[in-house]
């Protein structure tokens, strides 16, 4: 309904911002009869509390109002899990006293009665017993995770995770390069559980690209630690490709907000090739220029027109030859395995077998470097 930009100098502990200004805003939000003020920041639970208390309206924060948007997007077992966490994390502080005068005498004798269990040291009990059972079970998601991990990084095939911030167009671009249909929505969070899907390339070589979730200013901690499994796809990944919304006014800030992302993670020594996205949707030629220039590695495409699609695709198959090498292999007849290896991840341009082995010439990805160099017999 209405914005409001506050400037402090500190944060104040009662109110987060000055008294006389909060007073300001909770008379102006019941003259206008608004029934919620939300806070573009986190409020500390004693913060939240004298708001709703001296305003009598609902006050929400910033991580009320992201836990609620991933709540709604939550699909599959492992983010209902991980919401769910974040929640109670976030819950268990702010359990309102509306039920303090509830409570419970313990038996005994007349002299030995008391004042029993109140219902919110109840609430609170419920909220932490639920918590531990949503650590346990997601534990065991998350070791289900690992298996698959371990068993896609067993694959000769090299990786790439697409990251950036929400609603980049970073589920449209997977669908696009690999051929996919996954889902695909114009809001915020469509995607909270990675998708991992395979491209061949135009010289052979193939590709695992998955879509991660997606990032935003402010990410709340809860729900960075409830997604750390998610996001580890981008830590693990050989190289990272970062989509950005050129049409957005804010594309840079956005830029900044992800790759202090990936700094908290320990995903920012990665080799990035930035995307950006959305050209068709860009009204600022200018705009678009400066971009050009600020970025002059970056790739600028429509994946809504395909245009620029062809030139990322090359551009990726550059990258993978870049941390290839080309060799040839002489393995023996009992390590065709090895070969078979190689054909999967679609490295090998020549086979020819011989008296004393198989012999093998094509482009090695860095995952299958440690397992066939005792075989090498020529590299450039």
């Amino acid at each position: 309904m209405e914005t409001m930009v506050v400037t402090i100098r500190k944060p104040h502990p009662h109110f987060f911002i000055g008294k006389g200004k909060a007073h300001d805003i909770m008379e102006h939000a019941t003259e206008q009869g608004y029934d919620c003020i939300v806070f573009d920041d986190s409020l500390t639970p004693a913060q939240q509390r004298n708001w709703e208390n001296e305003s009598k309206l609902c006050v929400i924060d910033r991580q009320e109002v992201i836990l609620d948007i991933f709540a709604s997007r939550a699909q599959t077992k492992e983010a209902v899990l991980q919401v769910g966490l974040a929640r109670m994390v976030y819950s268990l502080p702010r359990l309102t006293r509306a039920w303090t005068h509830l409570s419970r005498q313990r038996g005994g004798g007349t002299n030995m009665r008391g004042q029993g269990e109140t219902q919110l040291e109840a609430d609170h009990r419920i909220v932490r017993d639920r918590i531990a059972s949503l650590k346990r079970r997601l534990e065991t998601v998350r070791a289900h995770r690992g298996t698959q991990r371990k068993q896609r990084m067993k694959k000769p095939v090299p990786s790439a995770s697409i990251v950036g911030y929400t609603n980049a167009g970073k589920s449209s671009l997977l669908n696009r390069v690999t051929g996919s249909d996954i889902l695909v929505e114009d809001k915020l969070f469509a995607t909270l559980d990675p998708t991992t899907r395979q491209v061949i390339l135009p010289s052979g070589l193939k590709l695992l690209l998955t879509d991660t979730v997606g990032f935003v200013r402010k990410l709340p901690h809860n729900l960075v630690e409830a997604f750390k499994a998610t996001l580890e796809e981008a830590v693990l990944a050989d190289f990272l490709i970062h989509v950005l919304d050129v049409s957005s006014p804010e594309v840079e800030k956005h830029s900044e907000t992800t790759l202090q992302v990936l700094k908290d993670l320990g995903a920012d020594e990665k080799r990035i090739l930035t995307v950006f996205n959305k050209i068709d949707a860009c009204e600022d030629p200018f705009a678009l220029q400066r971009l050009k220039a600020q970025f002059p590695e970056a790739e600028f495409v429509s994946v809504l027109n395909n245009e620029g699609i062809e030139q990322l695709v090359r551009r990726l198959d550059d990258l993978l030859e870049t941390d290839s090498t080309f060799g040839e292999y002489l393995f023996p007849f009992d390590r065709y395995d090895l070969v078979a290896q190689l054909h999967q991840a679609g490295c090998v341009k020549e086979e020819e077998t011989r008296d004393d082995g198989i012999y093998v010439n094509g482009f090695v990805s860095p995952p299958m470097k440690p397992k066939v160099e005792d075989y090498l017999l020529v590299s450039s």
